[in-house]
């Protein structure tokens, strides 16, 4: 916490001051030190109580555990930087608005520190855009970063945020997300960078991820950059990318995902995917490979048919991936198309030849699969995807998609 010193003069005025006023000053209604709530301080909290913590101007490099309550509106105006060594905590129920318009609006768990986001089915945590009229984009996202296993070395840095991750730990702890929703991600720095909705950056096993939202990003929806977290309930709803990428060695697992492109949401890059999985696009045999599980997912592509997804699943560079109890779905009142149902190939190289896919298509040719490497690829009637119902917290309206997915009833 910082330190005010007081002249003798100085005390003196506000001895003056106080008895010559019938007026309460508040000491920064804002949240701090400072009386007027206006830029002031050196950029670093120390706490909630430093004059540089403001819930109306939420930025700055933190280096004391702090903790953001329900019920106080917190405006997110900058990056958020928690350095290492220290926690952000932030209680169920808690509302974070992202000023609209920026690339530097962003919440950056550091390497070696903690977010402990642990909201409930009836009281989530929200992440979302401040503007009256949000849109994909409007601001960065969460970035966490860790210190697990990557392939591209134990000092790699972040493509966002400028962060370092990867190391030997692949237990790493960086703490909880359970119940968080994120909305209106994925700011642009230019065609190269960007950020998505969660990433997550040689995370270690150690982390808590379940119940997690992610809607309307302007990349991809949740990225995994090495590491071995894994997450289980995630649901993203119209990501402008993918929806579920990961590379550089990623070897956790995620269980039970509904992934959505819904038939209005008309933002694309040029080449979408329900799953995009690499391992190492510039040394496919660099360790450790990517090799995530996969259990229990629903991919629908309800998107009109001028938005076209390149693939459904396509697995490349070295990946290995187990891929089970899986729906891919397209809907028909649009004319939605896929791309390819399932792309096991590509240019930079193929996926590794022990990928497994155990799946079935509604509304799509399920003969279309690219399969150089002679993966395991099983078409299985039996498929009963993702439990939609473990996501009643998002207040999402699965209608059209059990419509979809259920075309007899």
């Amino acid at each position: 916490m910082k330190k005010v010193v007081l002249t003798a003069l100085t005390l003196a005025a506000l001895v003056f001051t106080g008895c010559s006023s019938d007026d309460d000053v508040a000491l920064n209604p804002n949240g701090g030190g400072n009386p007027d709530g206006g830029a002031s301080g050196d950029g670093i909290i120390t706490s909630t109580d430093d004059e540089d913590f403001k819930p109306s101007d939420l930025k700055g490099d933190v280096t004391g555990n702090i903790k953001l309550v329900a019920g106080t509106e917190y405006t997110l105006t900058g990056p958020l930087r928690i350095k290492e060594g220290t926690t952000l905590e932030i209680e169920a129920g808690t509302t974070i608005k992202a000023t609209a318009g920026g690339s530097d609006v962003f919440v950056a768990i550091e390497r070696g520190a903690k977010i402990e986001a642990i909201g409930t089915a009836s009281a989530p945590i929200t992440f979302t855009s401040s503007a009256s009229n949000p849109r994909s984009g409007d601001w960065g996202g969460i970035v966490i970063a860790g210190k697990a296993p990557s392939n591209v070395g134990v000092d790699a840095q972040t493509e966002v945020a400028g962060l370092k991750y990867g190391g030997t730990v692949a237990d790493d702890n960086s703490g909880t997300l359970s119940y968080v929703i994120a909305k209106y991600t994925g700011a642009r720095i230019d065609g190269e960078q960007e950020f998505n909705g969660i990433s997550f950056f040689g995370v270690g096993s150690g982390t808590t991820v379940n119940n997690i939202v992610v809607e309307n990003g302007d990349d991809d929806g949740v990225e995994f950059f090495g590491g071995s977290v894994s997450v289980t309930n995630l649901m993203v709803v119209n990501a402008k990318d993918d929806m579920l990428d990961w590379t550089f060695g990623w070897t956790g697992t995620v269980n039970n995902a509904i992934l959505i492109r819904e038939k209005d949401f008309t933002a694309v890059t040029k080449d979408p995917r329900g799953i995009e999985g690499d391992s190492n696009e510039d040394n496919n045999a660099a360790t450790p490979l990517s090799n995530p599980t996969i259990n229990n997912i629903t991919i629908v592509n309800d998107a009109l048919g001028t938005i076209e997804m390149s693939d459904m699943i396509k697995v490349r560079r070295g990946s290995k991936v187990t891929i089970t109890n899986a729906i891919v779905a397209l809907g028909t009142e649009n004319g939605s198309k896929a791309g390819d149902f399932i792309d096991l190939s590509d240019s930079k190289g193929n996926a590794d030849a022990a990928a497994a896919i155990t799946v079935r298509g509604i509304n799509i040719d399920e003969t279309d699969v690219k399969n150089e490497v002679n993966a395991t690829v099983n078409i299985d009637a039996s498929t009963t995807g993702a439990d939609l119902t473990v996501f009643g917290f998002s207040n999402y309206d699965f209608t059209t998609v059990n419509e979809i997915l259920n075309p007899s009833l």
